[in-house]
Protein backbone atom coordinates (compact mmCIF):
# COMPACT_ATOMS: atom_id res chain seq x y z
CA UNK A 1 0.00 0.00 0.00
CA UNK A 2 1.14 3.78 -0.91
CA UNK A 3 2.29 6.31 1.48
CA UNK A 4 -0.95 8.11 0.61
CA UNK A 5 -3.49 5.53 1.29
CA UNK A 6 -2.78 4.53 4.44
CA UNK A 7 -5.97 7.06 6.14
CA UNK A 8 -8.45 5.31 3.49
CA UNK A 9 -11.80 5.99 4.69
CA UNK A 10 -15.60 4.26 3.76
CA UNK A 11 -16.47 7.65 1.78
CA UNK A 12 -13.18 7.02 0.06
CA UNK A 13 -14.24 3.52 -0.91
CA UNK A 14 -17.75 4.49 -1.88
CA UNK A 15 -16.47 6.67 -3.95
CA UNK A 16 -13.95 4.78 -5.87
CA UNK A 17 -16.59 1.89 -6.49
CA UNK A 18 -19.75 4.91 -7.27
CA UNK A 19 -22.30 3.55 -4.66
CA UNK A 20 -23.10 4.88 -1.60
CA UNK A 21 -21.24 4.61 2.35
CA UNK A 22 -24.13 2.00 2.84
CA UNK A 23 -23.71 -0.23 0.41
CA UNK A 24 -19.96 -0.24 2.00
CA UNK A 25 -21.13 -0.88 5.10
CA UNK A 26 -23.23 -4.18 3.80
CA UNK A 27 -20.65 -5.54 2.11
CA UNK A 28 -18.44 -5.26 5.00
CA UNK A 29 -20.51 -6.90 7.63
CA UNK A 30 -22.23 -9.42 5.01
CA UNK A 31 -25.62 -8.09 5.65
CA UNK A 32 -28.17 -7.00 3.81
CA UNK A 33 -29.31 -6.96 -0.17
CA UNK A 34 -26.33 -6.09 -2.50
CA UNK A 35 -26.36 -7.15 -6.24
CA UNK A 36 -23.48 -8.86 -7.25
CA UNK A 37 -22.00 -6.11 -9.40
CA UNK A 38 -21.70 -3.53 -6.28
CA UNK A 39 -20.42 -5.95 -4.46
CA UNK A 40 -17.47 -6.83 -7.14
CA UNK A 41 -17.31 -2.97 -7.41
CA UNK A 42 -16.78 -2.71 -3.77
CA UNK A 43 -14.89 -5.16 -2.87
CA UNK A 44 -12.35 -3.90 -6.07
CA UNK A 45 -12.08 -0.41 -4.64
CA UNK A 46 -11.41 -2.18 -1.04
CA UNK A 47 -8.23 -4.13 -3.08
CA UNK A 48 -6.97 -1.01 -4.92
CA UNK A 49 -7.51 1.32 -2.38
CA UNK A 50 -5.62 -0.93 0.53
CA UNK A 51 -8.49 -0.97 3.15
CA UNK A 52 -7.68 -4.26 3.80
CA UNK A 53 -6.90 -3.33 7.53
CA UNK A 54 -9.74 -0.57 8.21
CA UNK A 55 -12.11 -4.22 6.98
CA UNK A 56 -10.73 -6.33 9.92
CA UNK A 57 -11.54 -3.19 12.42
CA UNK A 58 -15.05 -2.52 11.16
CA UNK A 59 -15.50 -6.51 11.58
CA UNK A 60 -13.70 -6.48 14.75
CA UNK A 61 -16.39 -3.82 15.77
CA UNK A 62 -19.35 -5.74 14.39
CA UNK A 63 -21.88 -7.59 17.02
CA UNK A 64 -22.07 -9.81 13.60
CA UNK A 65 -20.63 -13.60 14.11
CA UNK A 66 -20.45 -16.63 11.87
CA UNK A 67 -20.08 -20.09 12.80
CA UNK A 68 -17.46 -22.75 11.10
CA UNK A 69 -18.82 -26.14 11.79
CA UNK A 70 -16.55 -28.98 11.80
CA UNK A 71 -18.06 -32.69 11.49
CA UNK A 72 -14.85 -34.96 12.39
CA UNK A 73 -14.62 -37.95 13.65
CA UNK A 74 -14.12 -38.58 17.57
CA UNK A 75 -10.63 -39.59 17.64
CA UNK A 76 -8.26 -40.22 20.87
CA UNK A 77 -4.69 -38.66 21.51
CA UNK A 78 -2.12 -38.87 18.81
CA UNK A 79 -4.30 -40.65 16.20
CA UNK A 80 -4.89 -38.93 13.08
CA UNK A 81 -8.51 -37.17 13.44
CA UNK A 82 -6.58 -35.99 16.48
CA UNK A 83 -4.06 -34.16 14.42
CA UNK A 84 -7.14 -33.03 11.97
CA UNK A 85 -8.03 -31.32 15.31
CA UNK A 86 -4.82 -29.84 16.17
CA UNK A 87 -5.20 -27.92 12.67
CA UNK A 88 -8.55 -26.71 13.62
CA UNK A 89 -7.44 -25.93 16.75
CA UNK A 90 -4.78 -23.57 14.94
CA UNK A 91 -7.61 -22.11 12.28
CA UNK A 92 -9.68 -21.17 15.25
CA UNK A 93 -7.45 -18.63 16.22
CA UNK A 94 -7.20 -17.28 13.22
CA UNK A 95 -11.12 -17.09 13.08
CA UNK A 96 -11.35 -15.57 16.34
CA UNK A 97 -9.83 -12.40 14.76
CA UNK A 98 -12.97 -11.97 13.16
CA UNK A 99 -15.41 -12.85 15.28
CA UNK A 100 -15.82 -16.05 13.73
CA UNK A 101 -16.45 -19.38 15.97
CA UNK A 102 -15.92 -22.56 15.55
CA UNK A 103 -18.36 -25.69 16.34
CA UNK A 104 -17.27 -28.98 16.19
CA UNK A 105 -19.85 -32.30 15.87
CA UNK A 106 -18.06 -35.72 16.23
CA UNK A 107 -19.46 -38.93 14.94
CA UNK A 108 -18.15 -42.59 15.05
CA UNK A 109 -16.10 -43.10 12.05
CA UNK A 110 -17.26 -46.38 11.66
CA UNK A 111 -20.65 -45.74 11.79
CA UNK A 112 -22.75 -44.37 9.24
CA UNK A 113 -25.94 -43.62 11.16
CA UNK A 114 -23.57 -41.47 13.49
CA UNK A 115 -22.18 -39.49 10.74
CA UNK A 116 -26.24 -38.77 9.48
CA UNK A 117 -27.33 -38.16 12.88
CA UNK A 118 -24.47 -35.31 13.63
CA UNK A 119 -24.77 -34.22 9.68
CA UNK A 120 -28.86 -33.45 10.84
CA UNK A 121 -27.29 -31.78 13.74
CA UNK A 122 -25.48 -29.43 11.92
CA UNK A 123 -28.44 -28.67 9.47
CA UNK A 124 -30.65 -27.83 12.81
CA UNK A 125 -28.20 -25.17 13.85
CA UNK A 126 -27.14 -21.99 12.63
CA UNK A 127 -24.23 -22.25 10.66
CA UNK A 128 -22.42 -20.51 8.35
CA UNK A 129 -19.67 -23.12 7.00
CA UNK A 130 -18.58 -26.49 7.05
CA UNK A 131 -15.52 -28.60 7.47
CA UNK A 132 -15.89 -32.74 6.78
CA UNK A 133 -13.70 -35.41 5.27
CA UNK A 134 -16.22 -37.45 3.91
CA UNK A 135 -15.97 -40.75 4.94
CA UNK A 136 -19.37 -42.26 3.85
CA UNK A 137 -19.43 -41.13 -0.04
CA UNK A 138 -23.29 -41.41 -0.50
CA UNK A 139 -24.10 -39.93 3.53
CA UNK A 140 -21.64 -37.12 2.38
CA UNK A 141 -23.12 -36.15 -1.14
CA UNK A 142 -26.50 -35.85 0.41
CA UNK A 143 -25.45 -33.77 3.04
CA UNK A 144 -23.55 -31.64 1.24
CA UNK A 145 -26.15 -30.99 -1.05
CA UNK A 146 -28.57 -29.97 1.43
CA UNK A 147 -25.93 -27.34 2.23
CA UNK A 148 -25.62 -25.81 -1.19
CA UNK A 149 -29.51 -25.58 -1.13
CA UNK A 150 -29.10 -23.27 2.05
CA UNK A 151 -26.61 -21.51 0.49
CA UNK A 152 -23.71 -23.26 2.78
CA UNK A 153 -20.11 -23.46 1.57
CA UNK A 154 -18.33 -26.31 2.33
CA UNK A 155 -14.93 -27.47 2.35
CA UNK A 156 -13.64 -30.96 2.27
CA UNK A 157 -10.26 -32.39 4.17
CA UNK A 158 -8.34 -35.83 4.04
CA UNK A 159 -10.58 -36.42 0.39
CA UNK A 160 -12.96 -35.36 -1.55
CA UNK A 161 -16.71 -36.91 -2.91
CA UNK A 162 -17.31 -34.84 -5.79
CA UNK A 163 -15.22 -33.05 -8.36
CA UNK A 164 -17.65 -30.02 -8.06
CA UNK A 165 -19.96 -27.98 -5.45
CA UNK A 166 -17.04 -27.62 -2.57
CA UNK A 167 -15.66 -24.13 -2.21
CA UNK A 168 -12.11 -26.12 -1.29
CA UNK A 169 -10.41 -29.25 -0.82
CA UNK A 170 -7.09 -29.62 1.66
CA UNK A 171 -5.31 -32.63 1.24
CA UNK A 172 -3.48 -35.13 -0.92
CA UNK A 173 -4.21 -35.77 -4.79
CA UNK A 174 -5.11 -39.27 -3.01
CA UNK A 175 -4.55 -41.35 -6.57
CA UNK A 176 -1.37 -39.95 -7.16
CA UNK A 177 -0.53 -40.67 -3.41
CA UNK A 178 -1.45 -44.47 -4.81
CA UNK A 179 0.68 -44.67 -7.18
CA UNK A 180 3.80 -43.18 -5.47
CA UNK A 181 3.13 -45.84 -2.55
CA UNK A 182 3.75 -48.53 -5.57
CA UNK A 183 6.82 -47.13 -6.72
CA UNK A 184 8.45 -46.58 -3.47
CA UNK A 185 7.55 -50.32 -2.90
CA UNK A 186 8.57 -51.33 -6.61
CA UNK A 187 11.56 -49.35 -6.68
CA UNK A 188 14.92 -50.88 -9.09
CA UNK A 189 12.73 -54.47 -8.96
CA UNK A 190 13.02 -56.04 -11.93
CA UNK A 191 9.36 -57.95 -12.61
CA UNK A 192 10.21 -60.69 -12.08
CA UNK A 193 10.96 -60.02 -8.28
CA UNK A 194 7.42 -58.24 -7.82
CA UNK A 195 5.13 -61.81 -7.92
CA UNK A 196 3.02 -60.94 -4.93
CA UNK A 197 1.94 -57.62 -3.51
CA UNK A 198 -0.07 -57.98 0.07
CA UNK A 199 -2.66 -54.70 0.97
CA UNK A 200 -3.85 -54.65 4.57
CA UNK A 201 -6.93 -52.72 4.66
CA UNK A 202 -8.92 -52.08 7.95
CA UNK A 203 -12.39 -53.23 8.57
CA UNK A 204 -14.69 -50.22 8.79
CA UNK A 205 -18.42 -50.55 9.12
CA UNK A 206 -20.23 -53.71 8.67
CA UNK A 207 -21.83 -52.52 4.96
CA UNK A 208 -18.31 -51.36 3.83
CA UNK A 209 -19.70 -47.83 3.00
CA UNK A 210 -16.91 -45.93 4.50
CA UNK A 211 -14.21 -46.47 2.17
CA UNK A 212 -11.98 -43.63 2.37
CA UNK A 213 -8.63 -44.66 0.61
CA UNK A 214 -10.36 -46.18 -2.02
CA UNK A 215 -9.20 -43.46 -4.57
CA UNK A 216 -5.24 -44.08 -3.51
CA UNK A 217 -5.88 -48.01 -3.94
CA UNK A 218 -7.45 -47.43 -7.05
CA UNK A 219 -4.04 -45.64 -7.94
CA UNK A 220 -1.55 -48.20 -6.27
CA UNK A 221 -3.70 -51.23 -8.48
CA UNK A 222 -3.13 -48.45 -11.69
CA UNK A 223 0.11 -48.57 -10.98
CA UNK A 224 0.93 -52.41 -10.82
CA UNK A 225 -1.67 -52.69 -13.99
CA UNK A 226 0.89 -50.46 -16.01
CA UNK A 227 4.22 -51.73 -15.01
CA UNK A 228 3.53 -54.97 -13.56
CA UNK A 229 1.18 -56.71 -14.75
CA UNK A 230 1.62 -60.02 -13.40
CA UNK A 231 1.83 -59.76 -10.25
CA UNK A 232 -0.85 -60.85 -7.56
CA UNK A 233 -2.42 -58.10 -5.72
CA UNK A 234 -3.65 -59.69 -2.39
CA UNK A 235 -5.68 -58.11 0.33
CA UNK A 236 -6.24 -58.96 3.66
CA UNK A 237 -8.89 -57.51 6.38
CA UNK A 238 -7.78 -56.53 9.93
CA UNK A 239 -9.99 -55.41 13.02
CA UNK A 240 -8.12 -51.80 14.50
CA UNK A 241 -9.55 -52.96 18.09
CA UNK A 242 -8.39 -56.67 18.32
CA UNK A 243 -4.58 -57.29 18.28
CA UNK A 244 -5.15 -60.72 18.52
CA UNK A 245 -7.55 -60.85 15.68
CA UNK A 246 -5.20 -59.30 13.60
CA UNK A 247 -2.37 -61.65 14.74
CA UNK A 248 -4.64 -64.32 13.52
CA UNK A 249 -5.33 -62.80 10.24
CA UNK A 250 -1.83 -61.95 9.55
CA UNK A 251 -0.37 -65.22 10.61
CA UNK A 252 -3.17 -67.36 8.56
CA UNK A 253 -2.24 -65.71 5.39
CA UNK A 254 1.45 -65.95 6.06
CA UNK A 255 0.75 -69.55 6.31
CA UNK A 256 -1.09 -69.92 3.31
CA UNK A 257 0.93 -67.88 1.50
CA UNK A 258 4.22 -67.85 2.44
CA UNK A 259 6.08 -65.97 -0.60
CA UNK A 260 3.26 -63.09 -0.14
CA UNK A 261 4.93 -60.93 2.35
CA UNK A 262 7.30 -59.56 0.95
CA UNK A 263 5.82 -56.27 -0.12
CA UNK A 264 2.98 -55.08 1.87
CA UNK A 265 1.49 -51.53 2.38
CA UNK A 266 -1.14 -49.84 4.09
CA UNK A 267 -2.88 -47.16 2.34
CA UNK A 268 -4.48 -45.34 6.00
CA UNK A 269 -2.65 -43.70 9.11
CA UNK A 270 -2.64 -47.24 10.76
CA UNK A 271 0.53 -49.24 9.28
CA UNK A 272 1.81 -49.38 13.21
CA UNK A 273 -1.20 -52.10 13.77
CA UNK A 274 0.82 -54.74 12.26
CA UNK A 275 4.10 -53.76 13.36
CA UNK A 276 4.46 -55.99 16.04
CA UNK A 277 3.87 -58.89 14.05
CA UNK A 278 6.38 -58.00 11.45
CA UNK A 279 9.05 -57.54 14.41
CA UNK A 280 8.08 -61.00 15.49
CA UNK A 281 8.65 -62.48 11.79
CA UNK A 282 11.12 -60.56 10.41
CA UNK A 283 12.53 -60.92 6.57
CA UNK A 284 15.43 -59.06 5.51
CA UNK A 285 14.13 -59.06 1.99
CA UNK A 286 10.25 -57.49 2.74
CA UNK A 287 9.75 -53.85 2.37
CA UNK A 288 6.60 -52.21 3.51
CA UNK A 289 5.08 -48.93 2.92
CA UNK A 290 2.60 -46.64 5.24
CA UNK A 291 1.18 -43.21 5.16
CA UNK A 292 0.98 -40.70 8.13
CA UNK A 293 3.36 -39.49 11.22
CA UNK A 294 1.69 -40.50 13.52
CA UNK A 295 4.39 -41.24 16.34
CA UNK A 296 3.25 -44.94 16.49
CA UNK A 297 4.01 -45.24 12.79
CA UNK A 298 7.45 -43.15 13.41
CA UNK A 299 8.74 -45.99 15.94
CA UNK A 300 8.38 -48.42 13.60
CA UNK A 301 10.16 -46.86 11.30
CA UNK A 302 12.73 -46.12 13.52
CA UNK A 303 13.15 -49.81 14.25
CA UNK A 304 13.80 -50.90 10.75
CA UNK A 305 10.18 -52.55 10.80
CA UNK A 306 8.79 -50.44 7.58
CA UNK A 307 10.76 -48.76 5.32
CA UNK A 308 8.86 -45.83 3.94
CA UNK A 309 5.78 -43.18 5.54
CA UNK A 310 4.56 -41.03 3.15
CA UNK A 311 3.29 -37.65 4.96
CA UNK A 312 0.78 -35.53 3.93
CA UNK A 313 0.60 -32.61 6.78
CA UNK A 314 -2.75 -33.55 8.13
CA UNK A 315 -2.52 -30.44 10.61
CA UNK A 316 -1.76 -28.10 7.67
CA UNK A 317 -4.89 -29.32 5.83
CA UNK A 318 -7.35 -28.58 8.90
CA UNK A 319 -6.16 -25.21 9.53
CA UNK A 320 -6.09 -24.15 6.05
CA UNK A 321 -9.66 -25.49 5.41
CA UNK A 322 -10.93 -22.73 8.48
CA UNK A 323 -8.55 -19.96 7.30
CA UNK A 324 -10.31 -20.22 3.55
CA UNK A 325 -13.75 -20.72 4.85
CA UNK A 326 -12.83 -17.26 6.95
CA UNK A 327 -11.38 -15.81 4.10
CA UNK A 328 -15.05 -16.40 2.63
CA UNK A 329 -17.31 -15.44 5.17
CA UNK A 330 -15.50 -12.36 5.99
CA UNK A 331 -14.30 -10.94 2.74
CA UNK A 332 -16.67 -13.04 0.18
CA UNK A 333 -13.11 -14.33 -1.18
CA UNK A 334 -12.64 -17.43 -3.04
CA UNK A 335 -9.57 -19.54 -2.46
CA UNK A 336 -7.34 -19.19 -5.77
CA UNK A 337 -8.02 -22.94 -6.80
CA UNK A 338 -10.65 -25.62 -5.62
CA UNK A 339 -8.08 -28.75 -5.02
CA UNK A 340 -5.36 -27.64 -2.98
CA UNK A 341 -2.87 -30.50 -3.03
CA UNK A 342 -0.71 -31.39 0.54
CA UNK A 343 2.93 -32.10 -0.76
CA UNK A 344 3.57 -35.45 0.27
CA UNK A 345 7.13 -35.97 1.92
CA UNK A 346 8.69 -39.35 2.03
CA UNK A 347 10.30 -40.50 5.05
CA UNK A 348 12.81 -43.06 5.77
CA UNK A 349 15.33 -43.95 8.50
CA UNK A 350 17.80 -41.88 6.70
CA UNK A 351 15.88 -38.89 7.11
CA UNK A 352 13.53 -39.35 9.86
CA UNK A 353 15.63 -37.61 12.35
CA UNK A 354 15.13 -33.73 10.73
CA UNK A 355 11.85 -34.33 9.91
Amino acid sequence: MDEGKQNVTVFDVAEAAGVSKGTVDRVLHNRGDVSQKSREKVLKAIEELGYKRNIYASLLASKNSSVIACLIPDSRPGEYWDLINHGIDLGEKYASNFNVSIKRYGYDQYSPEAFVKASEEVLASEVSAVVLPPLFVSESLEFVHKLTAKGIPYVYVDTRAEEEGHLAYFGMPMRRSGKLAAFLLTERLDPDEVKDVLIVRIIRDKDSRSDPTKPRREGFIDYFAEHFPETRIHSIFINPNDEEATDNVLEAFMENNPESTQLMVMFNSRIHLIADFLKRHPDKYRRVVGFDTLEPNLKALREGVIDVLISQHTTHQSERAITCLVDKLVLDRDPEQRDNFVHMDIITSHNLDNY
